[in-house]
């Protein structure tokens, strides 16, 4: 019987060897040597070409693309609608749920817990989209999407975040990301309506008075609905 067993093995033999060489003037040059390898020795040093430094660099380059992408912390949380790796993107929804609001004082409004309703979220590590829904069921594709009813959100969804430091480069986990635009979303100030857009059927800031502070729900009702359903904005 013939030994393949060696077949199996990759071994790996020094072939090319670089010196760095630095001189202590004041241009501080360098220089580098490239060196080929026998039998583990360094021989036949010479400067290093032009089209070597060009195959080191190709060697050494790091995919960007690569680096942080997003990624699930185990099972995939419920109400993760859609995501994008890649493009570290991603689409969820939440209930209608009590939060802590927060208004600029040029609104007249006071600060205060409010019901707000189901929401739709579209992120990426740099933007943020935030749609309403007019139910708490979990949307499907053809699911209406409604303007989300607060102030500093364009009409197409895009949210102003205005001077909120906004820092999600380093994560490359799903939920954490979801976390982070939530909270960077309820802890900004409410301040103005987006060139003239009114995203609700009647006064928002009438809307919001009447529900700080109170157990009253959000009055679906008063949502109004956008030209799009949740197929058209998945990733």
């Amino acid at each position: 019987m013939k030994d393949i067993t060696n077949s199996f093995r990759s071994y790996f033999y020094p072939t090319t060897a670089l010196v760095f060489y630095q001189n202590d003037g004041a241009l501080n040059e360098t220089y580098v040597e490239h060196f080929d390898m026998e039998d583990g020795k360094p021989v036949n040093p010479h400067p290093l070409s032009t089209e070597a430094a060009k195959r080191l660099a190709t060697a050494l380059q790091v995919d960007e693309d690569k680096i942080n992408l997003l990624k699930s912390d185990g099972i995939l949380q419920n109400n993760v609608l859609s995501f994008d790796a890649k493009k570290s993107a991603i689409i969820w929804y939440t209930k209608s749920q009590l939060k802590q609001l927060h208004f600029s004082d040029g609104l007249g409004i006071k600060s205060g817990k409010a019901n707000v309703p189901p929401l739709v979220w579209k992120a990426d590590k740099d933007s943020l989209q935030i749609f309403a829904l007019a139910s708490n069921r979990k949307p499907t594709l053809k699911s209406d999407l409604h303007y989300a009813p607060f102030f500093n959100i364009y009409q197409d969804g895009s949210v102003c975040m205005g001077t909120v430091s906004i820092n999600t480069s380093e994560t490359g986990s799903l939920k954490e990301l979801m976390s982070l635009w939530e909270n960077y979303f309820f802890n900004s100030y409410f301040s103005h309506l987006m060139a003239d857009h009114n995203p609700v059927n009647g006064n928002c800031v009438l809307l919001w008075e009447s529900l700080i502070d109170t157990d009253k729900q959000f009055p679906t009702d008063m949502l109004i609905k956008t030209n799009k359903k949740l197929k058209d904005i998945l990733l």
